[in-house]
């Protein structure tokens, strides 16, 4: 399904076409520009889920998908930074606890940047950061392996396991501080230019009013499953992106596939119970990865040997959709992917 009269679509569609397509090879190379950052806030996009009470647009996941779309085939690594700032929004939407009150109203209005580390819970029972009651606050100790948007986040949202195998996220400034130290950026194969980090955490010290969550592990595992089990819409738009360098003759049958393996797969994302019909979930998912695999390859074959170039659109979308393989990736969606690309029953086989 196409939105394209939202107003926020047709916003993301303008800072695509004026800013983020023609500085896209530039900031692959450089890094995403704190400017980069600016306009994406100004643009109202940060808030497309956020509840209109605090000044978001309390828009539809419908609408959300798209502009995720047009935002990640415009430019990979911008739609990344901006895309972790989504779940703190949410997490504050559905909390209770002061902090709501706090930072709901900035990061809808899009007057703060959000990221997220909270990426390493999966890893349970193993333990990569700790928290542990102290004084009238908590401790947090660990490290997270990988943290998006250093230096251009405001904010971050933390997670650990207490003591009680709970889940606690926090909101932390976003900078270096006592108990919180960064790695120097990570070089990548992809996204290098999202400014990804390590974080170091020892004994960083966060009050009780900057908790956002805490919940029993066993309550937030299923729904973070739930989460990673569908498409990424990012896979359609960089697709999209490549079948956009291509003929007509080459990209038609490719858009055909592309196309219904978005409508399957956005249908089960809207479906009313989130936890069922997991396996064609993951069968799904694996179409898709095929289909954006295919679409880059065709662009790079297409572009011949000017695609070997760094300043080349067709290889940048490649190594972007190699990144996309494994971002958001757990045992579960590795394993299914495996036995898609194996031609095995069950793990996901062709379009």
């Amino acid at each position: 399904m196409t939105i394209t009269a939202h107003p926020l679509v047709v916003r993301a569609r303008r800072l695509a076409a004026d800013l983020l397509v023609p500085e896209a090879e530039r900031v692959d190379q450089e890094g995403v520009p704190a400017s980069h950052v600016e306009a994406v806030k100004r643009s109202g996009l940060l808030g497309v889920v956020a509840p209109v009470a605090y000044g978001g647009s309390g828009a539809s996941p419908a609408v959300l998908r798209e502009t995720a779309e047009i935002l990640a085939g415009a430019c990979c690594s911008t739609w990344f930074v901006q895309t972790q700032h989504h779940t703190p929004v949410q997490t504050l939407a559905k909390s209770e606890l002061p902090v709501r009150e706090r930072l709901l109203g900035p990061l809808s209005r899009g007057e703060l940047l959000s990221g997220v580390a909270y990426a390493h819970l999966r890893a349970h029972p193993r333990v990569p950061v700790r928290v542990r009651r102290e004084g009238g606050g908590w401790r947090f100790d660990g490290t997270v392996p990988w943290y998006t948007g250093w230096g251009l986040n405001d904010v971050m949202l933390l997670a650990g396991l207490t003591e009680a195998d709970e889940a606690m996220f926090a909101f932390v400034d976003a900078r270096d501080q006592p108990g919180l130290r960064a790695s120097a950026p990570l070089r990548l194969a992809a996204l290098t230019a999202a400014r990804t980090v390590s974080l170091e955490l020892d004994g960083l010290r966060v009050p009780e009013e900057a908790v956002a969550l805490r919940t029993p592990y066993a309550s937030w595992a299923p729904a973070d499953r739930a989460r990673t089990l569908n498409a990424n819409p990012a896979v359609f738009g960089i697709a999209e992106a490549a079948l956009s360098l291509l003929d007509e003759e080459s990209a038609g049958p490719l858009r055909a596939r592309l196309a219904d393996v978005r409508h399957r797969a956005y249908a089960l994302a809207d479906h009313p119970a989130p936890f069922e019909r997991a396996a064609e979930r993951l069968a799904v998912r694996a179409e898709a990865y095929e289909v954006l695999g295919t679409a880059t390859t065709a662009a790079v074959v297409a572009g011949g040997g000017r695609a070997m170039s760094l300043t080349s659109r067709a290889q940048r979308l490649a190594r972007e959709g190699m990144f996309l393989l494994v971002q958001g990736q757990t045992a579960e969606t590795r394993r299914a992917h495996l036995r898609a690309l194996a031609g095995e029953p069950g793990g996901g086989g062709g379009a």
